[in-house]
């Protein structure tokens, strides 16, 4: 049977087919739809969120031990919250097949970097697969069981932003006969690194890495596929598929093991051809190992981009500017320009987000904003410019601690600092630097963002929703009493659409001593579909000074002709939250009569 599925719904029928019994996840875009699809598996695989990557990690890792098959996925970021298991996890090794997927994001189209996680397979000592289609993502984890089983070790399989959300034919197999599990054994020296374990330990995984790469020559996932002997192309994953299409007579060195690399395969590829390049997206990870094995490579990063994703049309210029022949002529003759004169539509708030009053509130008092990873990031854009930091989950409340252990309150509110946190990011990593914050008295206010969802990636479940990713009823975290649990001893609850009280409720606890948070309840417009009546202007009170424009709403529209400004609201987009009214100064944005709304 046959279906037309993406790399991350791929991925899900690969764990379902190859025996996978638990997977978790936290969700971050490009690898979040892997553990969305796992449900349908229910009965089969066990799925859920956890808090974080990190702890995502050692659950099934947990699982791994205790004999199931089990898969855990992140975005590229989210292997930095897991590494301290991984690399730990190397040593220990695993019992069943153990797969960590990192869905890496070449051109930040979400994400606050772009680093090459192929770098973590060398760094921690563990193979690295790369799938190039949906059929391979498939495959491919079955394969990472397989090899993680055989030879002791966690398997990472990476994928990227194209490969995780494009759809290709995947011909679908049937679940794997599963043996009875048999529990947990104990095994303290295996499973227990302590230093006098650990230092055992290393010297098989050096081992296990030479093994590995012995098998790397003759696995049918590493290929040569012979074309025109003139020039050749070590690729994996997209990169493979871009040359592929730029360069279609080319001979190929197709690798689906990136790590650790197969040197004798390499070798007799480089003398199969004449001139040898290596096509890859942002590191020369395959590049610099080739060059140490003492390959000649007549082109690789000095003509393709460290830098982005790459497409056919940009690997067929890079070599052809460096002398590589037969590029397909129609993509060197693509220019790529943007099309001219086309109006910029810049990210904003959804129409009837809390998050809004809020960051009004904040540009307002021009107190600095310790910000975070979430929706609310787009407070630093305008119309708000509410936002002035942005490093990684939850670094929002410890930066703002920081701030604050070094600035004298000298009572100048734009010398204070105040961390702005969404309720998902603060479950992820905002527990630990707020308990930081009590600990040590810090003056830092926290403002909790509480839509009562993971907003940025689509609307998935938080031990706050009191629900699970399957649906079932769980009791939500009580965030007020959390914080109050960890130390802080001035909670207070605020109506984020009331604008004046948001800033008042600022303003006091700004002035005040200790640490304080200020959480902002209420549920995300668009993931629960809220809808109230649609507010109106009095066009005979509206002068056009589009100080409502302020509140970055979509579903304000200014309107400009000859007898000059004005501002509709759009009734479709309008969800009645009613702050752009508190703008307004002359009235003119009115909620909807009563007869109306009974109408």
């Amino acid at each position: 049977m046959r279906d037309i599925l993406s790399g991350n719904e791929a991925i899900a029928r690969g764990a379902w087919e190859a025996g996978v019994r638990f997977a978790s996840a936290y969700p971050g875009t490009p690898s979040t739809e892997i553990l969305e699809a796992m449900p349908q598996y229910e009965g089969d695989i066990y799925s859920e969120w956890s808090p974080n990557e990190k702890v995502a990690f050692e659950v099934a890792l947990g699982a791994s031990l205790a004999g199931a098959r089990a898969l855990v996925a992140m975005k590229h970021v989210g292997v930095n919250v897991a590494a301290d298991p991984l690399f730990t996890a190397s040593y220990t090794g695993v019992k069943g097949g153990f797969v960590l997927v990192s869905a890496d994001d070449p051109s930040q189209h979400s994400s606050q970097n772009e680093q090459d996680n192929r770098n973590y397979a060398k760094f921690a000592k563990v193979p690295l697969l790369e799938p190039a289609d949906s059929q391979e993502a498939k495959d491919f984890v079955g394969l990472a069981c397989e090899l993680s089983e055989r030879f002791d070790t966690p398997v990472i399989l990476r994928t990227t932003t194209r490969i995780s959300h494009s759809k290709s034919i995947v011909e679908l197999g049937e679940r794997v006969a599963l043996e009875p599990l048999i529990g947990v054994e104990r095994d303290i020296a295996k499973y227990v690194m302590v230093p006098s374990n650990a230092t055992k330990k290393h010297p098989l995984v050096e081992q296990r890495l030479r093994l590995l790469a012995e098998l790397a020559e003759e696995m049918p996932e590493n290929r040569i596929e012979p074309g025109d002997r003139g020039i050749g192309i070590v690729a994996a994953g997209a990169a493979y598929m871009y040359a592929r299409e730029a360069f279609p007579t080319a001979s190929f060195l197709k690798l689906g093991m990136a790590y650790p690399l197969p040197t004798r395969l390499i070798e007799r590829f480089r003398a199969m051809v004449d001139r040898l390049y290596v096509v890859e997206e942002l590191d020369p990870f395959l590049e610099e190992q080739i060059r140490l094995m003492g390959v000649r490579v007549d082109g690789g990063k000095e003509a393709v981009p460290m830098i982005g994703e790459l497409d056919p049309g940009m690997v067929a210029r890079a070599l052809s500017g460096i002398g590589a022949p037969g590029a397909t002529a129609e993509l060197l003759a693509l220019v790529g320009d943007p099309v001219p004169d086309l109006p910029e539509r810049p990210p904003t708030l959804c129409p009837g987000c809390s998050h809004r009053g809020v960051f009004i509130a904040l540009r307002k008092l021009k107190v600095f904003v310790s910000g975070d990873i979430g929706c609310y990031t787009l407070g630093a854009l305008e119309p708000f410019k509410a936002m002035h930091t942005c490093i990684c989950m939850g670094a929002s409340i410890g930066g703002a601690h920081g701030m604050e252990k070094v600035t004298e309150r000298d009572g100048v509110l734009k010398n204070r600092a105040v961390a702005v946190i969404g309720d998902s990011t603060f479950f992820h990593s905002g527990i630990t630097a707020l308990l930081d914050v009590a600990w040590n008295r810090s003056d830092t206010v926290t403002v909790i963002l509480d839509n009562r969802i993971t907003a940025m990636t689509g609307g998935q479940q938080t031990p706050g929703t009191g629900k699970t990713l399957g649906g079932l009823e769980s009791p939500p975290v009580d965030i007020p009493k959390l914080c109050e649990a960890l130390g802080i001893e001035r909670v207070r609850t605020i109506d984020p659409d009331d604008i004046a009280a948001v800033e008042a409720a600022l303003r006091e606890e700004i002035a005040a001593d200790g640490p304080s948070v200020i959480i902002a309840p209420s549920r995300c417009a668009l993931v629960y579909r809220l809808r109230g009546e649609a507010w109106h202007v009095d066009a005979e009170l509206c002068t056009g000074c589009k100080a409502c424009l302020k509140a970055g709403c979509g579903g304000l529209m200014l309107v400009e002709d000859e007898e000059g400004a004005s501002v509709e609201i759009v009734p479709s987009q309008c969800t009645g939250c009613g702050v752009c009214a508190q703008l307004c100064k002359q009235g003119a944005i009115l909620a909807p009569a009563i007869e109306e709304v009974i109408a």
